[in-house]
């Protein structure tokens, strides 16, 4: 396996146009070449990678919504609605990582064009097939073909780190990251409108709204988007992240943050109407609140990595995991007390704490192997560039990784909350379990990265 780097020959600064025009040379470490007009390209590239990483998670996040519709006609019990909701995030987190390497394989704008159209392959049937009498069967298929958006959040990431210089990519993937988390609000606030104008009958019209909007983005990339030349996937560079440990402990934070956001974004609006019925008699009851959490944890998101900056990764995310603990303490009392007010702020503090986390765990990772690349200078282990070179292989390949990962988190909310109204016909037990998560990840935060002891990476 590989990760994602490119190279780049001498030429001329780019001329900026309003019309798309191949890259024959990308050099944005440059600051000539960078003032010159690359500053401008890469801006329009994210703007449009922003747009369909946007409508791909929305895609993903269809289902979210989609179980709202889903009344005594369709015969689904909720146990076999929050499969429906899982199995989206599970094919989604399987394809993060070969859609980070078909960006090198096929080019980033080829690509983009590529990943758009496949958003079609689930809206298309969904607009057909949504309707009462379609078999369980259909609904699970149709509901695992939407985790193709979730593959779109890493191909969009890996192509734009392409396109800025490192002091830049921060703010620039932070943008992306959260430009495609608002897909998830965004998708609820369709499904709301229309539960809103036409009823709970047509569930259709929420995937028909986003057949134009996918061949925009399609149009969009294939009009704007460029490629930079020489991108290529590193050999070896995922084997040996995967041997790392720091692989698989990012990777545990990463299921406790991005994980918690993904899942409780789909599985929210059901878990209201389930905890609350009589607070939540219909769908539109439910809608109304099931974009709240989503949006306040895509807007946050950026929060995150500040707070990393300013305070350290480490510091960040183990106080971040503290307080979701505490937040799924708060929502497991409020739901025992029946206090819903208790409840609905337990549950957007979760969404505020995921997109924390989500913000600081990311910065953790360059942060650790900056780190050990500064030890291996100092003890004479490497020199400078290899060092530097070793560390942002390691932070691509970890980065691909733990997206892949964290991303079925996703599968765990749902199959929890799924098991626990099973079992005991409330949430109760899911809610411990994520209490117990959250606690195992600060305590591996402060074992690993937090508590004092020689060795212990500086600046993490």
């Amino acid at each position: 396996m590989s990760t994602l780097t490119s190279t780049a020959v001498t030429a001329e600064p780019p001329a900026v146009t309003g019309r798309r025009q191949p890259l024959h040379d990308w050099r944005p470490e440059d600051p000539d070449f960078w003032a010159a007009g690359g500053e401008s390209i890469a801006r329009r590239n994210l703007w449009v990678s922003i747009f369909a990483e946007h409508v791909g998670f929305s895609v993903w996040s269809l289902w979210s919504v989609t179980v709202l519709f889903l009344g005594p006609a369709y015969g689904i019990d909720p146990a076999g609605k929050f499969l429906l909701t899982a199995v989206p995030a599970a094919l989604g987190a399987v394809l993060r990582l070969p859609y980070t390497l078909a960006v090198a394989r096929f080019g980033g704008r080829r690509w983009t064009i590529i990943s758009a159209l496949l958003l079609l392959v689930p809206a298309v049937p969904m607009t057909v097939l949504l309707e009462p009498g379609v078999s369980y069967s259909t609904l699970m298929v149709l509901a695992c073909l939407t985790g193709v958006g979730g593959g779109n959040f890493a191909s969009s990431m890996a192509n734009i780190n392409l396109f800025y210089p490192q002091h830049l990519k921060g703010r620039a993937l932070g943008l992306n990251a959260g430009g495609g988390n608002l897909g998830v609000p965004a998708v609820q606030l369709v499904g709301l409108a229309v539960l809103a104008t036409a009823g709970a009958a047509y569930p259709r019209l929420v995937p028909a709204v986003y057949l134009p909007l996918i061949v925009l983005a399609a149009l969009a990339a294939a009009r704007w988007l460029d490629t930079v030349p020489g991108a290529r996937n590193e050999p070896g560079a995922l084997r040996a992240a995967a041997r790392d440990p720091h692989t698989w402990v990012m990777s545990l934070l990463y299921i406790g943050t991005f994980g918690s956001f993904i899942g409780f974004g789909f599985a929210f609006g059901q878990v209201l109407q389930l905890q609350f019925a009589e607070r939540f008699p219909t769908a539109v009851d439910a809608a109304w609140l099931t974009f709240l959490g989503p949006l306040v944890g895509s807007l946050i998101r950026p929060l995150g990595g500040h707070l990393a900056d300013r305070l350290g990764g480490a510091r960040v995310t183990f106080w971040n995991f503290v307080a979701m603990a505490a937040g799924a303490s708060t929502v497991l009392y409020a739901a025992r007390e029946r206090s819903f007010g208790l409840y609905l702020a337990g549950f957007i503090a979760l969404f505020v704490f995921s997109g924390i986390g989500n913000g600081s765990t990311y910065k953790m990772i360059p942060a650790i192997f900056r780190a050990r690349a500064a030890d291996a200078v100092a003890t004479g282990q490497r020199d400078p560039e290899a060092a530097a070179r070793w560390a942002r292989r390691m932070t691509g390949a970890l980065i691909g990784i733990a997206g892949a990962i964290g991303a079925f988190g996703g599968v765990m909310v749902n199959i929890a909350f799924r098991q626990s109204f099973l079992s005991s016909g409330n949430a109760d037990a899911a809610y411990l379990a994520f209490i117990g998560w959250y606690a195992l990840c600060f305590a591996i935060t402060w074992v690993v990265y937090r508590r004092p002891r020689a060795g212990r990476l500086a600046g993490v």
